[in-house]
Order: C-alpha cells, then sequence, then structure tokens
C-alpha cells in the first residue's frame, strides 16, 4: 500500500505541465543526440547542465534522465542503420542489427529496439520502485575483488560472443586491454605508452575507437568494392514493423535482457553496458530455433536483447544514486552534480527529506519511456529513408557527422586524425575476420579491472588469496573459469565455429 500512495506522489508531480514539458524536452533532445554518432549522453548532460540552474529541481532532473534514456533509445537507430554505435551499449546492437538493415529488414530492427527497450525501460523503472533499498544492500556487498571478479567473467563472456576462431577473439580482447593502458597511471599519475603526445596522458576516447573500428572501417571496406558489387540499400527494404514470427522470438530475449539488464544495472561501473554484452552472450546461448538465422547474420534476438537489457540498465543504474549517493556511471556522476547545484544531497535521505524529487522523478520515467515510443515508432519510415540516399552521398556526410562529433567532444583535431587511423585499423580487422566488439570490450572494462585489481591488493596488503576467499568474488571467478573450459572442449568449439561461418 505503501509504495502504491509513494507512486500516486510521484505521479501527481510528473503529471503537472512544466514537469512534463520538460520531460518531452528531454527525451526528443536525448534521441536527436543519441542517433549522432559520437555526442554521447555524457557531452550533452555536461553541456546542459549549466541551463537547469534557473530550473526548479524536479523538473532539472525529469529533463536530465529523458536525455539520459532518450540517447540509449537513439544509439541504437545508428548502429542498426550504418553500423555506427551512438554510444558505448550500443556496441552489441551493431553485431546483428546492421545485418538485419543489409538484408533489408532494418524497419523490424528499429521496432524490436524500441519495443524492447520500452518494456524493459517500464520494468526497470517498476523495479527501481519497488526494490530501491533491497538491491543497494546487494550493491553494497560489491568491493574490489568482486568487480575485478565480475569483469573477468565479462571478458571470457565476450570470448564466448565473439563470431569466428576463439585465437583471433582472445587476441582483440587483449588488444583492448593494452590499448586501455594508455594513459596516466591511477596510483602514480605517471603518464604510460603516452609516447609524449600531450593528447595521449589522458588515453583514448572510447568514442575515437568506436567510430573508427566500426564506422569508418566499415565505409572503407565499402569503397574498397567495386561499384556494381557495393552494399545498397534502396531496393531491398521490406516492412516496417515486426511479423508474427519476430514477435515470438523477440519476447523471451526481451524478457531475459529485461532481467538481466536491471540486475547489472545496480552495480557501479558501466553496468547497462555490460548488461548489453551479457545479454547478447546469452541469448548465443540459447538454441537456434529451426530456420532461425544465425546469430551475427540478422538475427532479431541479437538487438532485442541487448536492448532491453541496456536500458533496464539504464533505469536501475538510478538505484545506487538515489539511495546511497553512489553515481555508478558518468551520467550518474553528472547527476550527482546537478543535484548538488540545486543544494540536494544524494544519499539515503532523499527518500525522505525529498519524496516529491524521488518519487516524481521515478514516475518521470514512466511517462518519458512512453513518450519515446509514441516519438520513435512513427520515425521508423523517416530513419529508413536515410538508406534509400545514394552512398556516394550518405559515406561522406557519415564521415562529417563523425569528424564533428568526435572534435566537439574534447574541442580537438588530434582526435579527428586518430578516427581516421582506427578507421584503417578496423579495415584491416574487416580483411582479418577480426570482429571488433571484444575489442571494445577490453578496452572498456581495462582500466575499471585495472583499478579494482589494484585497489583490492591494496586493502589485503598484497595478498592474492583475496580474489578466492570472499565468496562472491570466487564464484564469479569460478563461473568464469568453467565457461571457458566448457568453450574450449574440442566438441563444443568444433561445433561453435561451425556455427559461426558465413552462410
Amino acid at each position: 500500500m505503501e509504495l502504491i500512495a509513494n507512486l500516486s506522489l510521484g505521479f501527481s508531480v510528473a503529471f503537472t505541465p512544466i514537469n512534463l514539458l520538460y520531460a518531452f524536452i528531454g527525451c526528443v533532445l536525448g534521441t536527436l543526440i543519441g542517433v549522432l554518432p559520437g555526442i554521447g549522453p555524457v557531452a550533452t548532460i555536461a553541456m546542459l547542465l549549466p541551463a537547469t540552474y534557473a530550473l526548479p529541481p524536479v523538473s532539472a532532473l525529469i529533463m536530465l534522465a529523458g536525455i539520459y534514456y532518450g540517447a540509449q533509445y537513439g544509439g541504437s537507430t545508428t548502429a542498426i542503420l550504418v553500423n555506427l554505435p551512438g554510444e558505448s551499449s550500443s556496441v552489441v546492437t551493431c553485431i546483428d542489427g546492421y545485418q538485419m538493415a543489409r538484408k533489408g529488414r532494418a524497419g523490424p530492427a528499429l521496432a524490436a529496439a524500441g519495443i524492447g527497450s520500452f518494456f524493459a525501460g517500464c520494468v526497470g523503472t517498476l523495479i527501481l520502485a519497488a526494490f530501491a533499498p533491497p538491491l543497494t544492500e546487494l550493491a553494497f556487498k560489491f568491493g574490489p575483488a568482486e568487480y575485478f571478479a565480475l569483469m573477468v567473467l565479462g571478458l571470457i563472456g565476450a570470448v564466448v560472443l565473439a563470431s569466428g576462431s576463439l585465437l583471433k577473439a582472445i587476441a582483440m580482447i587483449v588488444l583492448g586491454l593494452l590499448m586501455g593502458l594508455v594513459g596516466t597511471d591511477v596510483n602514480s599519475g605517471v603518464a604510460r605508452f603516452s609516447f609524449d603526445i600531450p593528447e595521449l596522458t589522458d588515453g583514448i576516447g572510447f568514442v575515437v575507437v568506436a567510430m573508427g573500428v566500426f564506422g569508418y572501417g566499415e565505409i572503407i571496406s565499402n569503397l574498397a568494392q567495386p561499384e556494381d558489387e557495393r552494399e545498397v540499400f534502396t531496393a531491398k527494404v521490406t516492412g516496417l514493423f515486426p511479423t508474427k514470427q519476430d514477435f515470438k522470438d523477440m519476447a523471451p530475449a526481451m524478457l531475459r535482457g529485461t532481467f538481466l539488464g536491471s540486475a547489472l544495472g545496480i552495480l557501479p561501473g558501466g553496468g547497462a553496458l555490460l548488461a548489453a554484452f551479457a545479454a547478447y552472450a546469452l541469448e548465443k546461448k540459447m538454441k537456434l530455433k529451426p530456420g532461425e538465422v544465425p546469430f551475427g547474420q540478422g538475427n532479431i534476438r541479437g538487438v532485442a536483447g541487448p536492448e532491453s537489457a541496456n536500458n533496464a540498465g539504464a533505469q536501475t543504474s538510478f538505484i545506487p544514486l538515489l539511495t546511497l549517493g553512489i553515481p555508478p556511471n558518468a551520467v550518474m556522476a553528472l547527476m550527482v552534480g546537478a543535484m548538488t547545484i540545486h543544494n540536494i544531497q544524494p544519499g539515503p535521505q532523499v527518500m525522505t527529506s525529498n519524496p516529491e524529487l524521488f518519487w516524481g522523478l521515478i514516475a518521470s520515467m514512466w511517462i518519458g519511456n512512453a513518450m519515446l515510443i509514441i516519438l520513435n515508432l512513427p520515425l521508423i519510415g523517416m530513419w529508413i529513408k536515410l538508406l534509400t540516399v545514394p552512398y556516394r552521398y550518405l559515406f561522406p556526410s557519415i564521415v562529417l557527422f563523425c569528424a564533428i562529433g568526435v572534435y566537439s567532444t574534447n574541442n580537438n583535431t588530434f582526435d579527428v586524425w586518430t578516427v581516421g587511423i582506427f578507421g584503417v585499423i578496423g579495415y584491416i580487422f574487416v580483411k582479418l575476420g577480426a570482429e571488433p566488439a571484444p575489442l571494445l570490450l577490453g578496452f572498456i572494462l581495462g582500466p575499471m579491472m585495472e583499478e579494482n585489481l589494484r585497489r583490492a591488493l591494496l586493502l589485503s596488503r598484497g595478498d592474492w588469496s583475496v580474489f578466492v576467499t570472499r565468496p562472491l568474488s570466487a564464484g564469479l571467478l569460478a563461473a568464469g573459469a568453467l565457461l571457458l573450459a566448457i568453450v574450449l572442449l574440442p566438441s563444443i568449439k568444433n561445433k561453435r565455429e561451425e556455427a559461426f561461418v558465413e552462410e
């Protein structure tokens, strides 16, 4: 009963005209920014933070939250249509979403992403409302050793997830981990592998790597083909919405993705991103039905699962922020900044001292998710029109938008050149038949793994047994070892390689 009373208070706050307007502005801005490659929610919220000074605290947070989950929606659009992840958690959507677009099924792919996101967003918000305090206690049990073990499990999952040879997948992860080492040492503050280039002291930007390897690499490989063999989407676009069979395939994937995303979103350090990769790995584990498209060749489950997971994760990542005052990712860190600007101390007392803000924000997420699905489903036809633009006009505009997006994140021309270099590297990966998704996961998780490894060893005074004496971390490491052992079994290895052979 208390939950219903709290939610009715929240809806009475969220349904005021001013808050509805700001939720709408946030959702529209988020979607547009998500669609533009390179300008993620972090950059947008950072740019718009000063604009919220004059707003009431509830309206400011509702608008910023709208931008966050709006960008999660929008990021999948470019991932599906032009193989460009709008932000990090859209990387996995590229794998099957883009293949669906190539086969003329961009409409069902975009609809699957939208419907999966809406469903997961609603469930994630319900979990946030009902389980915030007990789930926070679970997140408290995670120390540095547990985070390190979870990330090791994530990387092993990425090996399983990658198509093609295991050796190439492991090589890509190791390369990603090595790239993550570039920058300033966490503990000593000394520059590592920066080769005296000042721009590398902060490390290589995720956006730079993702755009180069996925976007520019794809464009270069397409331009390397003779003109008559290049990919043209125009004649092949079939139905705009999923078929009955698509819905049958999507529904269980959405449920699994939502469950995973809700659980992993609570964890600080990129829960929504980990959730997207974990959901894709889980879908790959499920047996293919007769006649179902293999993964990596346009399976709709490979879009619905990860998209549901990253949106559920985006909603539940508010739990540690609102209940503990701990920001689980960069966007939530900016939310802490916004709350501080309005003299609100994030933490357990928000729920009691400022219930209008807490429950108003939660109720606005439902409204925001409804706005996003109403906004995005009618736009599917418009986005698909992008594919009818001749390639000679489309590729220079993609290159230009990427360059603008990359430049605007740091106002630095060095980043634009670096994207070009990674584009060539991406093209080499295409030629070698190596999938770039594990590289990106290694690159993102590498610095976080190193930080947690060193923190765990500092706390245990250099005793490595800390990873196996703590039950949670030991369990996660054991799960990782088991997964690796299963994948390396000759019979499974051969079946896995057969499953990934291009038809």
